[in-house]
């Protein structure tokens, strides 16, 4: 019996080291869980050049400076005007001019460059200053183009800014919402210089922590946030964001399947099939763990036609029409997007904005285009039918599709691959007979759309990529401005579109949707049309 006890009684120590590592181990693996649940973690494939607000001209910017910075107002995500750091405002339609009145509690993030104190309170002269340089030749922001409207702007004391058109723009205020217009203070750009661009000192929920280019980029929590939700708690809820840089959608794909990052954006070839059926479905092995969100998305997908060409086909009302008419939408979208669009059989404004759906666009009519093609044999004797479309690989599916719709009708038709900054750049210039491309709304107006058409804005001076002219468009597209009512704007904006079909100077393909894989731990995480990602709401669980 004392053996015995002596065996146990030297055990003890082993058995009591044992439960320690295991309950260490317990502990460590409960801390890296709670850890976790505090960061959002998402992939940006197409690296992050700059986080200077006045360079942030695409998605992969945007999307991070919306964590860093605010402006004067914020759009939900029904895109309808909200307060940010400008508590109020009124227009006096007479003088076209705006009066901004800001909080009082809305500071910089703690920063070196602001001495000892570390902060300070923002103002209405950081907006002047941040107003400034965007016109400024030294910054060379490509946003520069967002001040044409603007006659003058100038901080009245701390509390008051005041912005003075030069003529009137109704969707300007809705236009303040872009990164563009975010504030900065003048001490953090002086002092970093070209530097600013990896060293942003803004006001938003998350401040600067760490970026290690094309590796890794971390935000944290900023602790004087001033927004706070419904029920008083101050927002952000997480505590950082961390993004990385794989640099294709599948590898990032396969990171989101781990659970190595919470969500994936957008529907890529590369992995569609894998996640969703051809009915837009999840597939059922993901049901558990993904949720799919989706929204119409503010982009309209079309093929341009240059009409300042010199081809036949292209000059031809006829032939642009019968190209319209030629090819199945639905079955397009179906079998190419997996249901994932809104077939374009309306006019080129897309779902989600006033106009939308008020007129009939183009539907598949193999009989018609026929007819129209016929017709232009007939008239012009020319019966020796060829068109280029000039695409890059990620749209290459829908050009074949369209390719082998049209050749059954008897037009040859050649797909022209091309890198996408050499199809940017050609299209541009004039050098692609019809071209492929899309237009992502840069403010929630359609005066966004209808801008692509008239022949004040032929490229360079503007997005009028086609050189599409025509007076009477050029007509309603001028009164438009001049009204603020959108009810009123939305039959002039209903009439152009009307005209732009009629005209065929493009082929609407599709409306594009928004669409977010997102595991379901996540919460808080809301789509908008534009496709905006806003983090100070979401939250994690364990």
């Amino acid at each position: 019996m004392e053996r015995t006890t002596r065996r146990i009684t030297r055990l003890l120590p082993s058995v009591f080291m044992l439960w320690l590592l295991i309950l260490l181990g317990s502990c460590s693996a409960d801390t890296d869980k709670q850890r976790d649940s505090l960061v959002f973690r998402y992939n940006e494939h197409s690296n992050i050049p700059t986080l200077d607000p006045a360079f942030a001209r695409n998605p992969q910017i945007i999307w991070p400076t919306n964590q860093l910075f605010n402006g004067l107002i914020q759009l939900d995500d029904s895109l309808k005007v909200q307060p940010d750091i400008a508590k109020s405002w009124k227009f006096v339609d007479s003088t076209c001019t705006f009066y901004f009145t800001l909080r009082d509690d809305v500071y910089f993030h703690k920063s070196e460059v602001f001495g000892e104190q570390g902060t300070r309170k923002v103002t209405a002269y950081d907006f002047e200053y941040s107003f400034a340089r965007l016109t400024d030749p030294g910054v060379a922001s490509p946003g520069s183009w967002v001040m044409n409207n603007v006659e003058t702007y100038k901080a009245e004391n701390d509390s008051v800014f005041k912005i003075l058109l030069q003529r009137p723009f109704p969707p300007f205020l809705g236009m303040l919402g872009m990164r563009y217009f975010s504030v900065v203070p003048q001490e953090a750009v002086e002092y970093y210089g070209s530097e600013f661009r990896r060293n942003p000192v803004g006001t938003g929920p998350f401040q600067f922590k760490l970026w290690e280019e094309n590796v890794k980029l971390v935000l944290r929590k900023n602790p004087l946030y001033f927004e706070i939700d419904e029920n008083g708690e101050q927002l952000p809820y997480l505590e950082a964001i961390a993004i990385t840089f794989l640099p294709d959608k599948q590898s990032e794909f396969l990171q989101f399947a781990q659970e190595k990052i919470d969500f994936v954006s957008g529907l890529d070839n590369s992995y569609k099939d894998e996640i969703i059926t051809t009915t837009g479905e999840l597939q059922e092995e993901y049901k558990d763990r993904v949720k799919l969100i989706t929204a119409p998305y503010l982009n309209t997908e079309y093929l341009g036609f240059f009409m300042g060409a010199d081809t036949p086909e292209i000059k031809s009302k006829l032939l642009r029409q019968a190209v319209n008419y030629g090819f199945d939408r639905e079955k397009m979208v179906t079998f190419l997007r997996n249901g994932m669009g809104i077939p374009a059989n309306n006019g080129f404004i897309p779902k989600g904005l006033p106009g939308f759906n008020e007129i009939e666009g183009y539907t598949y009519n193999p009989n018609k285009a026929r007819e129209l093609i016929e017709q232009y044999k007939t008239e012009t004797g020319d019966t020796d039918l060829e068109i280029i479309i000039g695409t890059n690989s990620q749209y290459l599916d829908i050009c074949e599709y369209i390719q082998r719709e049209l050749e059954k009708l008897g037009v040859s038709v050649t797909v022209d691959v091309m890198p996408p900054s050499t199809l940017r750049q050609m299209k541009s210039s004039g050098e692609l007979d019809i071209f492929r491309a899309s237009w992502i709304a840069d403010y929630p107006d359609a005066e966004n759309y209808l801008s692509l058409f008239y022949s004040e804005n032929f490229t360079p001076n503007g997005p009028n990529y086609t050189h599409y002219k025509n007076e009477a468009f050029d007509s309603l597209y001028v009164r438009a401005l001049n009204i603020s009512n959108i009810e009123e704007r939305k039959l002039l904006y209903t009439q152009m579109d009307s005209i732009i079909i009629s005209d065929a100077p493009v082929v609407p393909l599709y409306y594009d949707m928004a669409i977010r894989f997102v595991n379901k731990k996540v919460s808080g995480l809301g789509i908008n049309p534009q496709n905006f990602l806003v983090l100070k709401r979401v939250r994690k669980a364990e």
